[in-house]
């Protein structure tokens, strides 16, 4: 499996090899008329919910800068890539010298990504900008998410982007903007995208060849996904809506029945391979909690909305905890199970 196919989810394809882009026309119109006018900004923050296409669009704007290096004479909108283009292709391939992409490094040892994007990776850029300073190309980086950079990772970071090179673009990906530093989101201007619509959404899906059948699971996928690709490919691909309804039962039972339901669904949730439905899980989890609390908070009861929002805390430190002393997961998801029923 080649690096840039780690982590992809089944049924997607990488960005870098993704020739269509729905729900996002203004975006992409307002990037390519920055870039027409000359006066685009050096690092642009893309901002918005995981898996609605913000890397998607990143690498289609590489490829349109890239494919026109002169603004003046470049086209006001951004069409799909020729993929027969030799841009294009150095693009899927990972292999265009003017474009570095930034993203957690695959540990050698168990050939899965792993948890942070080191320093090492961002010394990557500064080899990348020194090695290209002469050829008076675009250079274009993309930070794929910078939620994922680490402290140290994230301060060099900063520093090339106070001092950026000449004819240097940033496309900085964020699922959360608010936990990046101040000092990284004030040196990029902001593109917000959205949640995808329905329409948009089930293009999407039948783009990767999963039409949506129009009946009882596309009103299940199209409700739960949140308008996100990411979240309809766990649903239908990871088993999440049979993730969603053992949840409920856990909540909804009482004494053996519910030990039983918890037992059941902490041994899936800990199966050996259940990296992205036991994450499709927390953040279910994490939701639903909120919910409560809100919920809890608009009927007048303060006591059990503080309760409910300090229980969101208190299980992501729990599972912090769990995967710093690789503690056994089971006995982790039955405990924040316990708690999420009291």
């Amino acid at each position: 499996m080649s690096e840039e196919s780690v982590g992809i989810l089944d049924g997607a394809l990488p960005p870098a090899r993704n020739p269509h882009l729905y729900g996002h026309r203004a975006a992409e119109d307002f990037l390519a008329r920055s870039y027409q006018s000359g006066k685009a900004h050096h690092a642009i923050l893309i901002e918005g919910p995981e898996g609605i296409g913000k890397a998607t669009l990143a690498f289609r704007f590489a490829n349109h800068v890239l494919a026109h290096p002169d603004p003046a004479t470049a086209p006001g909108h951004i069409a799909d890539p020729d993929i027969d283009s030799p841009v294009s292709r150095q693009i899927a391939s990972g292999a265009s010298h003017n474009l570095l992409h930034l993203t957690r490094p695959v540990d050698e040892k168990t050939g899965k990504a792993k948890t942070a994007i080191t320093v090492d990776e961002v010394r990557r850029a500064g080899h990348f900008f020194s090695q290209t300073s002469g050829t008076g190309n675009w250079r274009i980086v993309i930070i794929d998410p910078a939620d994922d950079l680490n402290r140290n990772a994230a301060n060099a970071i900063l520093k090339i982007l106070e001092e950026p090179p000449r004819r240097a673009l940033f496309l900085v990906l964020s699922h959360a903007p608010g936990k990046l530093l101040p000092t990284i989101r004030s040196r990029c201007q902001p593109l917000r995208l959205s949640p995808l619509g329905d329409g948009d959404l089930s293009q999407a899906l039948a783009g990767l060849g999963m039409p949506l059948d129009g009946g009882k699971t596309e009103e299940t996928v199209l409700s739960l996904s949140k308008g996100s690709v990411a979240q309809a490919l766990k649903l239908l691909n990871y088993g999440g809506t049979e993730i969603i309804a053992a949840f409920d039962e856990v909540i909804a039972a009482e004494g053996p029945t519910a030990r039983k339901a918890m037992h059941r669904l902490a041994d899936v949730l800990s199966g050996k391979e259940s990296e992205v439905i036991f994450g499709f899980f927390l953040e279910h989890l994490s939701d639903h909690l909120i919910a409560q609390a809100r919920n809890a908070a608009l009927a007048g009861d303060l006591t059990t909305a503080d309760r409910q929002a300090k229980l969101v805390s208190d299980i992501g430190e729990k599972i912090t905890i769990a995967q710093a002393y690789n503690l056994d997961r089971k006995q982790t998801i039955l405990s924040i199970l316990d708690a999420a029923r009291q």
